[in-house]
């Protein structure tokens, strides 16, 4: 394998791992966990834990249409 090919994997490989990353910390920001100390009403938690609960159903979903589109 030459250095380019080698060079092009690795930077994928990274690339992919710090976009996942961002995405993640995005979603958790929007989802309400990046929220200063303040302590949430129960109206809020409560939207915060379906916030969560959908982030994680669309990262499962992102996962699987990559598992099919191999």
């Amino acid at each position: 394998m030459d250095f380019n090919r080698l060079m092009n994997m690795l930077m994928r490989l990274f690339g992919r791992k710090i976009i996942n990353y961002g995405i993640r910390k995005g979603t958790d920001m929007v989802a309400g966990k990046g929220k200063p100390g303040a302590k949430p009403t129960a109206a809020d938690s409560q939207q915060a834990n379906a916030a969560r609960d959908m982030s994680k159903r669309a990262r499962q979903a992102a996962r699987i249409t990559r598992r099919m589109g191999r």
